[in-house]
């Protein structure tokens, strides 16, 4: 089989592209800085240069290839969701598999645009796999300098829960998506182990790193306030306030047993992922 990995050098990209490595594959992956990825991966890997938005770069890309890993973003994915899916099927690839996200199941947050490009992707009549992950625990970094500065975490979300996930397990998941037919056709959304609060998540950084940890819950308002100086969009931000909303409000607590049930072993737990990046959080 012959792999085409888009998303290469981001969080779950990289890491499907090492899994293909450890198993003895030899990649394409698809990027539009070709420096960053061979700074990445060496010679390990084949490099084609392009743009999910450029579907010519995405063709050509796409030579001979069986298994096409696409990672899409923002507020233009099913758009470019529809785009990659349409030439994948021209270039006769056999499989798509999408890392979508949990929250397209409820509408919630960027869900929304994930739903719209599965249903693409749907459409195309290409065999797919959905892999959708629930929040991704490396985006409790985010949190690192309010914990440096104050030793606080704070939130919109309340005592809600959420069973964060740790990147190697979906990427984890995807590979074997992409390795193996057994998961065609089927959406897989998966969690880590335990639904867990912003309060018990900030606890257990605190208990790793040795400081006192506490949980300051804030309005939407706030956040709003906070993130409009950002580089992201008013769409973006909408997006993740309607995820925040979804936590509080105990709508994101579910726990799934596909990591298990694909893997063959217990998703890894935020206790490991805290352990893993305790410098993140100290001074």
């Amino acid at each position: 089989m012959s792999y085409l990995v888009t998303g290469a050098t981001g969080e779950v990209g990289s890491r499907v592209v090492e899994f293909l490595l450890e198993r003895g594959e030899r990649p394409r992956v698809f990027v539009r800085d070709a420096q960053k990825a061979r700074t990445r991966f060496g010679e390990r890997v084949n490099i084609a240069v392009g743009d999910l938005s450029d579907g010519e770069s995405l063709l050509a890309a796409l030579a001979g290839i069986d298994e096409l890993f696409l990672v899409n973003s923002g507020p233009e994915i099913a758009r470019r969701d529809e785009l990659a899916a349409n030439v994948a099927k021209a270039a006769g690839v056999r499989h798509l598999v999408k890392l979508s996200s949990m929250d397209a199941k409820q509408d919630v947050g960027t869900g929304v645009w994930h739903a719209r490009g599965e249903a693409a992707i749907r459409a195309s009549e290409i065999t797919f796999t959905f892999v959708q992950p629930t929040g991704f625990m490396v985006n409790a970094l985010f949190w690192a300098a309010s914990i440096k500065a104050g030793g606080v975490v704070r939130s919109a979300t309340g005592d809600g829960k959420i069973p964060f996930i740790h990147t190697d397990d979906i990427a984890g998941v995807a590979t074997e998506a992409l390795t193996s037919r057994e998961y065609d056709g089927q959406s897989l959304p998966i969690t880590g182990p335990e639904a867990l609060s912003y309060a018990e998540m900030a606890a257990k950084i605190g208990a790793v790193i040795g400081k006192p940890m506490r949980f300051e819950a804030i309005g939407e308002e706030v956040v709003r306030q906070r993130t409009s100086t950002d580089a992201d969009s008013a769409e973006m931000i909408a997006a993740h306030l309607s995820i925040y909303r979804a936590i509080h409000e105990g709508r994101m607590a579910e726990v799934t047993g596909n990591v298990e049930r694909v893997l063959g072993r217990k998703p890894i737990t935020f206790d490991r992922w805290a352990q893993e990046n305790a410098a993140a959080f100290r001074r």
